[in-house]
């Protein structure tokens, strides 16, 4: 029999899960699905990453372990805001051979349909990525033309500033920044730090 998960995300505390859950449980026993474990972020925003999201991080750990046949969810904003993360979850789920269900588009990648509109998904991650790749190429270019100093200096420039910030707002980890911009993963971090006021995870 097919072992599940269910995923269920609420942004303020003072919102509820259960109506999500009850929909997803129904949809398992209809499917004859076996509940495996139930993951639920309380009170956490779908911008985080899935590392700031606790029981986001345990089903992708679940993932990995194959420890599921599937994964069920309510809707496909409970994934995730963005959308570069959330073609990522959604990649990692498919390496692993994991069928996604979402209730309200009636996504099932274990039908044809769901399996091209799973595809589709990544086609419009990528036209993402080249958008925000052209904009941080031009904002360098920029920088360049009026004479400022690019590559790993101590004072980076506001246009590598911006760049690192627009990244970091996508969800792309420090290192793959430092790697996409050609600056040091410590002056990325510095970057993100002295904009939050804190210290950057590399993650």
């Amino acid at each position: 029999m097919k072992k599940v998960a269910l995923y269920a995300r609420v942004s303020t505390a003072d919102q509820t899960t259960e109506n999500q859950l009850l929909e997803l449980r129904d949809v398992a026993g209809k499917s004859g699905w076996t509940i495996a474990r139930e993951f639920i972020d309380n009170g956490v925003s779908g911008a985080k990453s899935v590392q700031d999201r606790p029981a986001m991080a345990n089903l992708m750990k679940a993932v990995a372990r194959r420890e599921i046949d599937g994964i069920l969810v309510w809707d496909v904003s409970r994934l995730g805001r963005s959308l570069q993360d959330l073609v990522s979850i959604l990649n990692d789920i498919r390496s692993k051979s994991i069928d996604l269900y979402i209730h309200k588009q009636g996504l099932d990648t274990s039908t044809p349909s769901g399996k091209m509109m799973f595809q589709m998904l990544g086609v419009f991650a990528e036209f993402e990525r080249e958008v925000i790749r052209e904009r941080i190429n031009a904002g360098l270019a920029r920088a360049k033309a009026e004479g400022k100093k690019l590559g790993r200096p101590s004072n980076v420039n506001d246009a590598v500033v911006s760049s690192v910030k627009l990244l970091r707002s996508q969800g792309m980890s420090i290192c793959k920044i430092a790697k996409m911009l050609k600056i040091g993963v410590g002056t990325t971090s510095k970057i993100l730090e002295n904009d939050s006021g804190e210290a950057a995870s590399v993650a």
